[in-house]
């Protein structure tokens, strides 16, 4: 009996690829395939890409030249490119690296085994949807094959593309418009991860709190989402990214405070404080809207841990515009951010503004001055917890010290605590006495330990 052909997947960009790279690897193991030690000896290496930063496109062609020797050595090995980049570049990657085998785009993952079945006999095929199959847009079958890093905890994907026209961003031109999935099918799919052993659901969307405004005429459908999930035994954790500021509602904030299992954070992406530069990126909201409905949700829920998305150098931005940015930064106090330096990215708006291009040096020292302002704030709200006890989910042993685990409180920060606990495998709850608060994580002791880890081992899928 031959033995089974291996897999490597690559993946760039954000949670949503990660996710669907999970997909794409269920899809292979229920076809018979088995996960590759190394990705250079893997029968079939797929690249899983992201175009939201201009240096995406070098971390492509860069892994993939790297690749060239080994097809030429071996030419019954296939190479893949899927997701954002593949949907906008298409038949450009074929011209740039012809010992590519099979594209396709963001819209016809789950076509993926098939491609590659079809490849090994008519050559490199480009397949790239404009959009998704109005049959299969609701397809549960990759989610229920997901091959998952953590057994405990599962991404779960509730819409997909993205109605906003934020100047910066390709998103709704490789993604498309916003298409919601029906509610009983995310309900169905939470209720299988319970029985699996997951304790913890991250909901994704690109706009979430706008989730099921395509499928009903009544207001989105997010609260209620929510709490339906929130209901399902097993599901202690619920976590969601991201919401767009123009669309936190008030009821969702009421099913965050009022659901147990929703965990008390919210990531509310701010780009700007200045309000010019607010209306030239297309936001939809001013700053101080944007501090009304943070103020509005740590009103409603409590001990909420805020994080937020920044842009540093969007063109045009002056002096006078970063000093706006760093007044609502201080004011908001964020728990911690992701700050970006500006990318431009061919077909959004904001690519062709190049007479407005902030010079580097400049972004540079900003950036430098930005951080300042959120590492304060961020200590602040760590050393404010030294002395509480938080419930910790264990991920594993740390990475920077083999004697210490890691974990999440539900506010999702980081901790770190001495192993102390056979019991205490990851998967496993426990209270951790918090001794130390630093800008970027905590450190503590256990206190307890509230239970053993309930994920089942996973046996892979084959086909018959």
């Amino acid at each position: 009996m031959a033995a089974p052909k291996t897999f490597a997947i690559r993946t760039f960009g954000c949670q949503m690829n990660e996710h669907d790279s999970e997909r794409l690897a269920g899809l292979l193991v229920h076809e018979g395939m088995v996960e590759a030690t190394e990705a250079t000896s893997a029968d079939v290496v797929i690249f899983n890409t992201c175009t939201i930063r201009e240096n995406a496109d070098l971390k492509l062609y860069s892994a993939l030249g790297h690749l060239k020797a080994e097809k030429e050595r071996r030419p019954q090995m296939q190479i893949a490119v899927g997701g954002c980049m593949a949907q906008k570049d298409r038949g450009g990657i074929l011209e740039r690296a012809g010992w590519v085998d099979v594209v396709f785009g963001t819209h016809n993952l789950a076509q993926a085994p098939a491609l590659l079945r079809r490849a090994a006999i008519e050559g490199p095929l480009v397949e790239v949807w404009d959009a998704p199959d109005p049959e299969a847009a609701t397809d549960m079958a990759p989610a229920l094959y997901a091959v998952r890093e953590l057994p405990w905890a599962a991404w779960m994907t509730i819409q997909t593309g993205c109605d906003n026209t934020c100047a910066y961003c390709i998103v709704p031109a490789v993604r498309g418009a916003e298409i919601s999935r029906p509610l009983d099918d995310l309900v169905a799919e939470g209720e299988m991860l319970a029985k699996s052993g997951v304790t913890e659901i991250t909901v994704l969307g690109q706009n979430v709190n706008s989730y099921g405004r395509d499928l009903t005429r009544r207001r989105p459908l997010f609260a209620e989402l929510l709490r339906a999930l929130g209901a399902i035994e097993g599901i202690e954790r619920i976590r969601f990214t991201s919401p767009h500021p123009k669309d936190l509602r008030p009821e969702t904030i009421a099913a965050m405070a009022e659901t147990d299992a929703v965990c008390p954070q919210l990531h509310l992406p701010l780009q700007s404080g200045s309000d010019r530069v607010l209306r030239a990126m297309r936001r939809g909201y001013s700053s101080e809207r944007y501090l009304r409905r943070l103020a509005d949700a740590r009103a409603g829920i409590t001990d909420l841990h805020v994080t937020t998305d920044l842009i540093v150098g969007f063109p045009g931005e002056t002096e006078r515009d970063f000093d706006e940015t760093l007044a609502v930064v201080a004011a908001a106090d964020f728990d911690a951010a992701y700050t970006f330096i500006f990318s431009p990215r061919e077909g959004t708006r904001a690519a062709d503004l190049v007479n407005d291009f902030v010079p580097a040096e400049v972004i540079a020292d900003r950036f430098a001055r930005l951080k300042e302002v959120l590492d304060r704030s961020a200590l602040r709200h760590h050393a404010a917890r030294e002395g509480l006890v938080e419930e910790v989910l264990v991920e594993g042993v740390s990475r920077r010290n083999d004697q210490m685990l890691s974990g999440r409180t539900r506010q999702g920060k980081l901790i770190h605590f001495p192993v102390s606990e056979v019991s205490l495998r990851p998967g496993a709850l426990a209270t951790v006495k918090v001794t130390h608060g630093a800008p970027y994580h905590l450190l503590g002791e256990v206190v307890s330990v509230v239970r053993a880890p309930r994920h089942k081992v996973r046996v892979p899928l084959m086909s018959s």
